[in-house]
């Protein structure tokens, strides 16, 4: 296996990165913990997750692939060997429609991200998607009538930064990131974290 390193927490993970979003929906618990041993006994030590997994999305399952990491943590003891990574995302099916990434939705989605995991962290927490309209998987082109969301009604961009370095601060995150968001999006994001420093 090949390594490389993450900046932001200095440890070595697999250039190979063990996805989960089919279990529960195209495999069984127990196929899942024979994948994960068998990632594990071969050097993938990446491993990434979500809690609106598995996908397709489904809210009966919803969170069914981060339980199936948390028996096999629970079970194996080899919590300790994986750097994990998760998300939350703006999905109106979670936590009830409150999707916001605002520090109290942040701080209720990694405590669920946690309680699944059967974990006291997790390596990389990230956004699974913007909170704002944008291009979405199964929707190409951007429709000018996504961008009729006023971004004043949205989570700004330091508020979503603060939210997350305090999560680190507690230990309940060791660093996070963006999945699916535009360039736009990064940069937007960038600025402000270089901005207040």
């Amino acid at each position: 296996m090949q390594y490389t390193t993450l900046p932001q927490l200095d440890e070595q993970v697999s250039k190979i990165c063990l996805g989960t979003m089919t279990w529960a929906q195209q495999n069984t618990e127990q196929q899942a913990h024979a994948q994960m041993d068998l990632a594990l006994s071969e050097g993938v030590n990446f491993w990434d997750t979500a809690e609106m997994y598995p996908s397709p999305p489904d809210k009966d399952k919803q969170g069914d692939t981060e339980r199936y990491i948390g028996t096999w943590f629970n079970k194996t003891k080899q919590r300790d060997k994986v750097i994990l990574a998760s998300k939350m995302s703006p999905m109106s099916f979670l936590r009830d429609g409150q999707t916001r990434y605002n520090a109290e939705q942040i701080i209720s989605a990694i405590d669920g991200n946690l309680e699944r995991l059967q974990t006291d962290y997790i390596d990389i927490y990230q956004l699974h998607w913007p909170e704002r309209q944008a291009n979405f998987f199964g929707q190409r082109g951007y429709n000018t009538d996504m961008a009729a969301q006023s971004l004043d009604e949205l989570t700004p961009f330091l508020e979503t930064i603060q939210a997350l370095n305090d999560e680190i601060k507690k230990g309940r995150i060791r660093a996070y990131g963006l999945s699916n968001d535009t360039a736009w999006g990064l940069m937007c994001y960038l600025w402000e974290a270089d901005k207040n420093g």
